[in-house]
């Protein structure tokens, strides 16, 4: 069974959440607004002059996701639209917005080699995203702008 982009940062955040505890109350907020924010953010880099790059840099290990300015923006996106508006302590907040670095860091992991070429590129990205191997650069494409804009 194919993963859909969002099945895959929802694998990444669950796994990401894991430790810290968040009460029961928010908790389908606080991942979903996760996703949305990661999902958000790695859609207007891709948009942008320069994203496919930035997203090639991240998901490559060419640099580290914590540094990333597409993590940036998702932890900006992720304060903003989910965090402010709960109005938690601070030392919850904290540890919800350190998800955010943990969740890139484990999306990053899930993107592999996935045309036999030995290393990690567009194409690789764009393969994942779409659901797996042998699915064509076209296809990939069309299948994430699918995706980007039925959100």
């Amino acid at each position: 069974m194919a993963l859909s982009i969002n099945d895959i940062i929802a694998t990444a955040v669950k796994s990401a959440s894991g430790k810290v505890q968040i009460p029961a109350d928010i908790q389908n907020q606080i991942l979903g607004g996760l996703s949305d924010s990661i999902l958000g953010s790695l859609t207007q880099t891709a948009t942008k002059a320069g994203g496919l790059d930035q997203l090639k840099d991240l998901f490559s290990g060419k640099v580290n996701p914590a540094n990333s300015t597409v993590t940036a923006l998702a932890s900006s996106m992720f304060s903003q639209n989910v965090l402010g508006k709960l109005n938690l302590d601070k030392a919850l907040s904290g540890a919800l917005a350190g998800l955010v670095p943990t969740s890139m860091t484990k999306l990053s992991g899930l993107i592999k080699d996935q045309d036999g070429d030995g290393d990690v590129d567009i194409n690789d990205i764009l393969i994942t995203l779409k659901g797996g191997a042998g699915k064509g650069l076209l296809g990939a494409a069309a299948g994430i702008l699918g995706s980007f804009l039925k959100k």
